[in-house]
């Protein structure tokens, strides 16, 4: 699998998900747009990125604010001569004390279900233009079932990232541009996790996965990279789960 050559803008890689898949693409051969609020920490990935012998660049994005995604797509072509994929990543934890914060609830339907909307939006038409391409969203396993400790509006905006992308998938379908999801499960507690980063808590959530273990960074990177390339040209529309068998099978014991 190789994306030699192509231009891909990652929301949130400056850390985590996002960061993995940032480098494991441009070893495939990308030119990565890393897309953060984060400036440092988006610099030092750019840098190692680069280090390593690959090629990426830093914009600031807030994935609220409209005009911020016009201007990262704008840097990317301006940049490189093209875009060829987005990868919506970007997200906050979802596992707070309070799980019905209503000011919480309006944070995680801005930054999962508005940012991710903003991205398709203002990346799609670019990507048309050099001749279609990939959209990947990051849901979640909280986008298809609800569970204990997780906040509503994830649950919500993690389904509405879904739908956003089933949509997606056909009116962009003119364009030859595919639109598809992955849905993590349990993972590595994130830069904002709080009931998730728990010990005590952690060992019953993998209770739920067959496999009885978090999932880790790379292996959901590879999923958002075959979505990307070539080699998936004919999938479109999909919901891939990347969850150790979660949303498969419950386990009475």
């Amino acid at each position: 699998m190789k994306l030699t050559g192509k231009t891909f803008l990652i929301s949130g890689a400056a850390s985590g998900l996002g960061e993995s898949a940032a480098r494991l693409m441009a070893r495939k051969g990308a030119n990565i747009v890393i897309g953060d609020i984060l400036d440092e920490d988006a610099s030092r990935v750019a840098q190692s990125i680069i280090s390593d012998g690959g090629s990426a660049s830093v914009f600031h994005l807030d994935v609220c604010n409209e005009p911020d995604w016009i201007g990262a797509v704008n840097f990317a072509v301006s940049s490189y001569g093209r875009l060829d994929g987005l990868v919506s990543n970007a997200g906050i934890s979802g596992m707070i004390p309070d799980v019905m914060d209503t000011e919480y609830f309006d944070r995680l339907l801005a930054i999962h279900a508005r940012g991710t909307f903003l991205g398709i939006k203002h990346s799609a038409p670019a990507i048309a233009q050099a001749g279609g391409g990939s959209i990947v969203a990051v849901s979640s396993i909280a986008g298809k079932v609800g569970a204990d400790y997780v906040h509503m509006g994830y649950n919500a905006a993690k389904a509405a990232i879904l739908l956003l992308v089933k949509s997606a998938s056909g009116y962009y379908a003119k364009d030859n541009i595919r639109s598809n999801a992955v849905i993590p499960g349990w993972m590595p507690p994130m830069r904002t996790s709080v009931a998730s980063a728990d010990p005590e808590l952690r060992p019953k959530l993998l209770k739920s996965v067959p496999l009885g273990r978090t999932g880790l960074f790379p292996e959901v990177a590879e999923a958002i990279a075959f979505l990307s390339s070539d080699e998936a040209s004919y999938v479109n529309g999909v919901e891939l789960p990347v969850d150790g068998g979660f949303l498969a099978y419950r386990a009475f014991s």
